[in-house]
């Protein structure tokens, strides 16, 4: 009895002497032999960890530091030299000389030319991805262990089911649509209890939702797009995270958001940051207000927040073999770190693009944040191209209005005339709808105006984007606010009557779309006059628009007549500065020859796009 008391309580001394740790969170998961930047930061989270400090052997790689922030907190920092040759690192985690865990951590070996990924540009035809509402490839992802949202596809504002397979399936329809690029909004877990499905309350910023797929799922999405030459680009949130992450039950620092007494939103005001003569109040509340009240604001002036978020991004890029960045609510971040990220992006891959979502009203506003060197208050975002949302709003009322001083098509040559704002406009991406706004059939009201919207973008200047369910004129039916702009794309699910996919059961318009654009955006994609020639336009007279793109020897000519009603009959002489070298040319949308460009005949509410010849 004596001897057994005396094991207990030696036992007892033990386990008080060396407390017993766990590791429940290493991140990032794994890293990269050879990268530029030799330092990496990793988040050890578990209870107790942070009651120790890391060390290690590995030739190449040292510990600098290790930082507790908490009890279940610590952060180690490694230095990863050039001698350094992929493997397994074994970490010891240690109380004085004891060793209390030990964790094998994984340093891989890049991929043949990760760092020279040449990113998105002109060229390209990107197609915003739903993946929830594009197509359910995997019906058994529906609902997961440990997910708390079930899949109901009869709750408008629920998960209907929708996946990375579902992506993966369709490849060959995006490709014959023209398409370059997808942009899938987020596709990381969102552990909420409802309204999961957009993707922009992230829980785990290194895990792939498992009702889309996994992270290999993922990767090998990426591969398969890659083979039909088809760019992917992936959604990232900087600014916000879901309050369901493990991070809210147990913050790594009091400051990893931004607190407030009570709950307080940003006021959403995104051209305060530019704003000479904002307050201090309005822009500290635009920047640290939360977004939601399920989505905790990022405090990014740490230092640890800023290193794990720079970390992160190129995590993905060199994981998944990425192509680009759409990074949300670009202004809403603290524009001092995300000007630091896309500097340490751009060193990591020279020619990496990012996007960055400044809805803002104004071409001055939305300049300030492609990177230029003109800025007043010597700002530098080093943002490499930025959405055109002036150019949106002119899209959506141009072709619904007579022309006029400046309404109608008048409004594109307007916007169009304020490009010397811009360091590059040929880096906007250019839009007619997007997940947050209303879907550009219900906008345009006609298929007229939609493929006259659609051939705009294919033909002026920046990169176009098109929303998945366009070309399947998809409409709000009796869903208003997000659902109606959401809705699932016709074929994605077993059981659908209406198939987009194999064109089972749909309109003669629906058809009529689905052709143009694929006929629209096939063609640009083999055409690099339109993708990055010259822009030369005339102001709009009588309802028709005209402009020309040049490259070298070669020239497209694009004729918009807006009129209603009237087949317009045009006289060219006022062009022929940019129709001089040339007498004839061929109709793309039709293949038909024209023979005399003296006068060309328009139908009402059409386009014609003319490649020129000598």
């Amino acid at each position: 009895m004596k001897k057994l008391s005396l094991l207990l309580i030696c036992i007892l001394f033990f386990r008080t002497a060396f407390p017993q740790v766990s590791i429940d969170h290493v991140e990032p998961p794994c890293w990269w032999a050879g990268m530029k930047n030799n330092s990496l930061q990793l988040m050890i989270h578990g209870k107790d960890i942070g009651k120790t400090k890391a060390s290690l052997e590995y030739n190449g790689v040292k510990v600098k530091n290790s930082t507790s922030t908490g009890a279940d907190y610590l952060f180690v920092d490694l230095t990863i030299g050039n001698s350094a040759k992929p493997g397994m690192i074994t970490i010891d985690f240690k109380e004085k000389d004891s060793v209390l865990a030990t964790y094998k951590y994984e340093l891989k070996a890049r991929l043949e030319g990760s760092a020279k990924r040449t990113g998105f540009n002109t060229s390209d035809m990107m197609y915003l991805i739903m993946p929830d509402r594009f197509a359910n490839g995997d019906p058994t992802n529906d609902d997961m262990p440990g997910m708390l949202e079930k899949a109901n596809r009869s709750n408008p504002n629920g998960r209907h089911g929708g996946d990375i397979k579902g992506i993966s399936d369709h490849l060959d329809y995006l490709q014959k649509l023209g398409v370059t690029a997808i942009w899938c909004t987020p596709l990381l877990e969102n552990n909420m209890p409802a309204y999961s499905y957009h993707g922009y309350a992230i829980t785990d910023l290194y895990k792939i939702d498992p009702r889309f797929g996994t992270n290999e799922s993922y990767r090998e999405m990426v591969n398969a797009a890659h083979k039909k030459g088809i760019k992917v680009v992936m959604d990232m949130v900087f600014n916000h995270f879901g309050t369901n992450s493990y991070w809210m039950k147990d913050l790594p620092q009091k400051d990893w958001v931004n607190q407030w007494d009570g709950f307080t939103r940003s006021n959403y005001r995104a051209s305060i940051i530019s704003d000479p003569y904002r307050s201090k109040y309005d822009e500290y509340k635009m920047a640290n207000g939360w977004f939601d009240v399920t989505m905790a604001d990022f405090n990014q002036k740490n230092q640890y927040v800023a290193k794990y978020l720079i970390q992160n991004s190129i995590w993905w890029i060199e994981f998944a073999g990425l192509d680009g960045i759409r990074q949300d609510t670009y202004p809403y971040s603290d524009k001092d770190f995300m000007a630091t990220w896309m500097k340490i992006l751009r060193e990591e891959y020279p020619d990496f693009t990012v996007v960055g979502e400044a809805w803002i009203n104004y071409p001055p506003q939305v300049a300030y944040w492609l990177d230029n060197t003109s800025n007043k208050d010597d700002f530098r975002s080093r943002l490499t191209n930025v959405f055109d949302f002036p150019l949106f709003m002119a899209i959506q009322k141009a072709f619904n209005e007579g022309d006029g001083w400046d309404t109608g098509l008048t409004r594109l040559y307007e916007l169009l005339s304020q490009d010397f704002l811009y360091s590059d406009p040929s880096k906007l991406v250019i839009f007619a709808d997007n997940h947050d706004t209303e879907r550009a059939f219900v906008v345009q009201k006609s298929t007229e105006n939609l493929k006259m919207a659609l051939t705009f973008l294919a033909t002026t200047r920046g990169i176009p984007m098109i929303y998945y369910g366009t070309e399947a004129l998809s409409d709000r039916g009796t869903l208003e606010g997000d659902p109606g702009k959401r809705k699932d794309f016709p074929g994605g699910w077993q059981g659908d009557t209406d198939n987009m996919f194999t064109r089972d059961n749909i309109s003669k318009d629906q058809k009529d779309i689905l052709d143009y654009t694929s006929t629209l955006f096939t063609w640009r994609k083999g055409n690099k006059t339109v993708q990055s020639g010259k822009l030369t336009h005339y102001i709009p007279e009588d309802g028709v628009y005209v402009y020309f793109r040049t490259l070298g020897k070669e020239t497209v000519m694009v004729v918009m007549n807006n009129n209603a009603k009237y087949l317009k009959t045009i006289a060219t002489d006022r062009f022929e500065e940019n129709l001089k070298d040339f007498k004839s040319g061929k109709d793309v949308l039709t293949g038909s020859q024209l023979k005399d460009l003296k006068n060309i005949e328009v139908p009402a509410k059409s386009v014609k796009i003319i490649e020129l010849s000598r």
